[in-house]
């Protein structure tokens, strides 16, 4: 596929994703995805034909990443802050897949009024883990609404995914674990039952810092629990699982 050029701004770079020979723009003053987005898109499944949304998208990493592994229809990113967007767009340009990815500027606590009641087959998201925002300096800044709940909260995110879902679409989140109870308890507090989850541990003998959750619209109460991902096998060496799900 023919890549475009692209203007870069201050600060940024191309980083190669290593899938279908796709590109991402990213800034290092800004925000740079992290595995936590990465294993996301590995968790996720995504049926041909499926129109799919990644809400709080950032860099757009999630919608590139599964437009590359999966024959869905649609893929949108959803993002508030202007300047993440615009870069998300300019990263969908970068590959050419301007008709198979939209960048769509929008808060997560509106998304049904600013897109529409069940109209997604799939929703993503890789949200705010901390809910201590009031203890930061500037929670204005780009790191910060993208770690602490500064902008939307679990239960926006939930709430919101619940009503652009299709019945018995598909939710995938990635979230911490010491969250766990709250997470299933607002998820089926807004009819999406939790279908599977996989612990992320960074090391065998490590705890989990990472929970990787399905969830289906109207779904019938069942949960599969996934044998756990364990990220390092030794200090900077991924497992093979890793190693896969990032395409090498």
């Amino acid at each position: 596929m023919e890549q475009a050029n692209i203007e870069l701004k201050e600060n940024e770079r191309i980083d190669d994703l290593q899938r279908n020979g796709y590109r991402i723009i990213q800034n290092k003053d800004k925000f740079c995805f992290g595995m936590d987005a990465v294993l996301l898109s590995g968790f996720a499944r995504v049926n041909p034909g499926d129109r799919v949304i990644d809400l709080g998208t950032g860099t757009g990493i999630i919608p590139i990443l599964l437009e590359a592994k999966y024959d869905g229809e649609h893929y949108t990113g959803l993002e508030i802050q202007e300047e993440m967007a615009e870069m998300a767009a300019r990263s969908v340009r970068l590959n050419g897949l301007e008709e198979k990815i939209d960048i769509v500027k929008g808060d997560i606590c509106r998304a049904r009024e600013r897109l529409g009641l069940a109209v997604f087959d799939v929703v993503t998201c890789n949200p705010p883990y901390m809910n201590d925002a009031h203890g930061l300096k500037n929670p204005e800044l780009p790191k910060a609404i993208a770690r602490h709940e500064v902008l939307c909260t679990l239960e926006d995110v939930v709430r919101e995914s619940a009503g652009i879902l299709k019945p018995g679409g598909h939710f995938f989140m990635v979230h911490r674990p010491h969250r766990l109870i709250e997470i299933i308890s607002t998820l089926v507090k807004y009819k999406l039952e939790p279908k599977r989850m996989k612990m992320v541990h960074p090391f065998v003998d490590k705890d989990a810092n990472m929970v990787l959750i399905e969830a289906v619209r109207g779904g019938k109460s069942m949960i599969k629990v996934e044998p756990p991902l364990v990220v390092y096998r030794d200090v900077g060496v991924y497992t093979d699982e890793v190693y896969q799900i990032y395409g090498y």
